[in-house]
């Protein structure tokens, strides 16, 4: 079992998996760790990790503010968004006097919503969620985001007619607007929307919707709604992010 110490300094060492990278966002106030500029939604994202790879599991303390602090090379009050942002997200619980408490286990309440949340659920609530998400995101895009943004696109195209790699820079196209928004609830939320877009539900439709044709016609819609981010145009991101949800709908229910 690894020391609280050596718990600590592998948070450095993290190379976040794919749900973890797609969190990482562009943070309003940064420091570097191995070159990486690491803000609050960066170190949420790494804890988030650490957490969902057993290096703290339900119940455990997280080391004190001031030693994970040291640990990113960030301030106390960066620090501390980052665990609102897990707080937000129900990894955690702090506790005046005591500490922050690992409260997320795997299989919980989250996996639970996945279950009985069906794809036509799901984009019902990403179309009443990302019209307003995209508005934000045109507001308060940083050049970085329009950056990340752009090099998903192009991993979007790069996929070709190959379904589960659509599907994961689909998400993370969606997830990294999230991010633009700076709007630390809505990331957290949306983290809840991609992981019941992760369910077997749409694993099992994938790869009868996702033709090569539709694939295309998906992507010409993000890189419009990429073009309306960058012009802030938030009247014509909303409604491009609407009709693109629209077809979706539609093409999971066979219209």
């Amino acid at each position: 079992m690894m020391s609280r110490a050596t718990k600590v300094e592998s948070l450095r060492r993290l190379r976040p998996g794919p749900a973890a990278a797609e969190a990482d966002v562009t943070p309003r106030a940064a420091t570097a760790i191995d070159g990486v500029r690491l803000g609050a939604a960066g170190i949420a994202a790494r804890l988030r990790q650490a957490v969902h790879d057993g290096v703290y599991v339900e119940g455990e303390r997280l080391p004190p503010e001031r030693s994970l602090a040291q640990a990113f090379g960030a301030s106390r009050s960066t620090l501390r968004e980052a665990l609102r942002v897990l707080e937000a997200d129900g990894m955690v619980a702090r506790r005046v006097g005591s500490g922050t408490f690992v409260v997320w286990r795997p299989g919980g309440a989250d996996a639970d919503v996945a279950e009985v949340t069906s794809p036509i659920e799901l984009v019902d609530v990403r179309l009443g969620l990302e019209p307003h998400m995209v508005r934000l995101a045109t507001m308060n895009a940083t050049p970085r985001d329009l950056a990340r943004l752009a090099e998903t696109l192009e991993a979007i195209q790069a996929a070709g007619d190959d379904p589960d790699r659509f599907t994961r820079f689909d998400r993370q196209f969606h997830e990294r607007l999230a991010d633009a928004t700076h709007n630390p609830l809505l990331v957290a939320l949306y983290r809840q929307v991609n992981h019941v877009r992760g369910h077997r539900q749409w694993n099992a439709m994938k790869d009868k919707i996702l033709t090569g044709a539709r694939m295309r016609a998906y992507n010409e819609e993000h890189r419009a709604l990429f073009a309306a981010l960058a012009a802030r145009d938030g009247d014509t991101a909303a409604r491009l992010v609407t009709r693109h949800l629209e077809r979706a709908r539609r093409d999971l229910a066979g219209g």
